[in-house]
């Protein structure tokens, strides 16, 4: 049968009713009436009567167009309606035309039976639809017997993907209960269900639990070392972009167990709604999600500006999708370009008249960087001040530059250059300056371009090792969608100059973190407690000028906002004149690629930079290296050319 069309399912399922019915009829009567003989065939239009009463009404109630292997309470509800409406109507015309061969008393039984014999057959039919030998397939408890983990029971019977023994439930008066044929456990058996059932796995069918009730459950499961995944989330069931049965590995959100502070939102549309918004680096993992939530807000535009060809066309297609999806008509425009190149961005800022920028655009890899110094410094520095003059030229309203923990005491050279770029901001923010800057500075974003999390579930997948460079190592860390959600909030708030701090809880041992996420993988941490077990976590040290320990504010004068998860830090800020004069000997520094007084401009200016290693910009150090011959034989258009003019030599700049 599970070959069968579903027209020919329906046919079938007909068939057995045009069949069936007219027994159960007969039935029914002979024990009303106390006698086995079959009644006359002066009263064989009753039979007749029977099925036009019967299967036009079922029809009616969708007995007929309803997938068998779905069926679930509302069938029974159907079922009963309609068998129920069916006998009232054979009793109408009983009464019209009575007969004493066929009592008006059998139609009680009658209808007993036919509920037993229409809803029965139904049932047979989906138990033999959803039969499936499981040959190897993981043996699974579903988290959750409610109605989501109901449809994923249902789901999982027809892929054979896992093999459903049971669900678990917090509920008390589901213990012990049968759901579609599962038994329904209380958490504490979990332990037992895995030593007696060989379970292998769990999965959350709770889509719209709390991350701090998340991260309570996934604690009390984690010891067990089972493969722990989940539904999708509720919003994402309800939007139709995810399906129940579409279980994925539990998001690193989960093991925070913050659950975000709602929005405020009339600070999300003050800068927004209706505004002529410009996102930088818009394809970059914050620049994305501040797109996708702009979006929402209803811009009267958003300009989507990027470097990267690739992540422009990536978001391009994913916010048409999108607003596809949820029916929204925001117009936004992608636009290729570098904000290096100052005519055009500030032609792009005055033609579309751009009233609000976020500033996402930014190199933040600290290893990367300290290797690639002066790119760093041009992308960093120059980038935001020439961004930010530009919308000082152009009369943008708003500026919100997005900064980052490592901003604070910095160790590393992109920590120094995003102190130094919010220095900037701070500098041209004057009491006639048209444009009201803003900054807005937080920790790690789970899942970012080189988050820690992504690459820990990729080494987990491969088998280890699992890589940290330090076992005291800790960050803050917050999801991407909430960091947008609190910038977009902060840049409301802002009077000018103001530097924002979000607040990201507690900070996480990223070592701890690797061990959650081992686990819950279905994987054993090997260490010399357990030296059988599956993944080791190996300490690489820390690489240049990483720092054990993040910070979030210079000094503790730090005051609260209209939003409580939004801080605003009252630090030290340096005159105009004082960073133009940097800015040109740092320009001078990069033209004559004078790494050392690059260097030492940054520890000049950003008062807290303390560098912890000595230069490691890759060209630098393969320039030190080269002969004094070979150096002096490079043409002064090859050392343009190569980037590799000797200090203090004229550059035609």
């Amino acid at each position: 049968m599970r070959n069968l069309s579903r027209t020919n399912k329906r046919l079938v399922m007909l068939t057995a009713d045009v069949l069936g019915i007219p027994l159960v009829f007969w039935l029914a009567v002979t024990l009303g009436g106390g006698s086995s003989q079959h009644p006359g065939a002066g009263v064989a239009w009753i039979y007749a009567a029977l099925l036009l009463t019967s299967v036009p009404v079922f029809f009616q109630m969708g007995l007929y167009r309803a997938a068998l292997r779905y069926l679930g309470h509302r069938a029974i509800v159907a079922v009963t309606t309609g068998v129920t409406a069916s006998v009232a109507l054979l009793a109408i015309v009983m009464l019209i035309w009575p007969s004493s061969a066929v009592p008006i008393s059998a139609l009680p039984i009658y209808w007993a039976f036919a509920l037993i014999y229409v809803g029965g057959t139904r049932y047979i039919a989906r138990t033999l639809l959803n039969y499936r030998v499981y040959t190897g397939s993981p043996r699974v408890v579903i988290y959750g017997a409610g109605e989501a983990g109901q449809l994923l029971a249902a789901s999982l019977s027809q892929t054979g993907r896992y093999q459903p023994v049971g669900f678990i439930d917090d509920n008390p008066s589901l213990h012990g209960s049968i759901v579609l044929g599962l038994e329904v456990f209380a958490r504490s058996a979990l332990p037992k269900l895995v030593s007696d059932e060989g379970v292998q796995a769990v999965l959350l069918a709770l889509p719209s639990l709390t991350r701090r009730r998340r991260q309570e459950i996934l604690k009390s499961i984690e010891p067990l070392c089972l493969l722990v995944q989940t539904v999708p989330d509720h919003e994402d069931i309800l939007s139709g972009t995810a399906k129940v049965e579409d279980v994925r590995d539990v998001h690193p959100g989960d093991l925070l167990g913050r659950d975000p502070v709602p929005p405020d939102a009339r600070l999300l549309d003050a800068c927004i709604r209706a505004k002529v918004v410009l996102v930088t680096g818009a394809g970059g993992s914050i620049g994305a999600e501040l797109c996708r939530q702009i979006v929402r807000l209803q811009p009267a535009r958003l300009l989507l500006y990027e470097i990267s060809e690739l992540a422009l066309y990536n978001i391009e297609r994913e916010l048409r999708a999108l607003l596809a999806l949820e029916s929204l008509e925001v117009d936004f425009v992608a636009l290729l370009g570098d904000v290096h190149q100052t005519r055009r961005f500030r032609e792009v800022l005055h033609l579309y008249s751009v009233q609000t920028i976020y500033h996402a655009a930014a190199y933040k890899h600290v290893p990367i960087v300290e290797q690639n110094v002066f790119e760093g410094i041009h992308n960093n520095i120059f980038g935001t001040w020439r961004a930010a003059e530009a919308a000082l030229e152009t009369r943008v309203e708003t500026f919100i530059l997005i900064s980052t923990d490592k901003a604070v005491n910095p160790t590393s050279v992109m920590g120094a250059t995003k102190r130094f770029a919010e220095l900037v901001l701070q500098a041209l923010q004057t009491p006639a300056a048209p444009t009201r800057f803003c900054i807005v500075r937080f920790g790690n974003v789970l899942g970012s371009s080189g988050s820690v999390a992504p690459l820990f579930r990729e080494q987990i997948s491969r088998g280890g090792p699992v890589t940290v460079t330090h076992p005291e190592v800790s960050r803050y860390f917050m999801t991407i969608p909430e960091a947008a959600q609190l910038v977009l909030q902060a840049g409301s708030m802002g009077q000018g100059g103001d530097v924002f701090v979000l607040d990201m809880g507690k900070p996480v041992r990223i070592a701890d973190l690797a061990k959650r996420m081992i686990n819950l993988m279905g994987r054993t941490v090997r260490d010399e407690e357990n030296p059988e077990g599956d993944i080791e976590i190996v300490y690489t040290g820390l690489r240049p000028a990483e720092k054990l320990r993040e910070e979030l504010l210079i000094g503790t004068n730090v005051t609260g906002t209209e939003h409580s998860m939004i801080m605003r830090a009252m630090e030290h800020s340096l005159p105009w004149p004082q960073i133009r004069q940097v800015l040109d000997e740092l320009s001078v520094a990069l033209n004559h690629f004078d790494c050392d007084k690059a260097r030492q401009l940054l520890m000049q200016t950003v008062a807290e930079y303390k560098p912890t290693t000595d230069i490691k910009d890759l060209v630098w150090e393969h320039r030190a290296v080269m002969a004094p011959g070979e150096a002096s034989n490079v043409t002064p258009l090859q050392r343009r050319v190569r980037g590799t003019t000797p200090p203090h030599s004229p550059t035609g700049h």
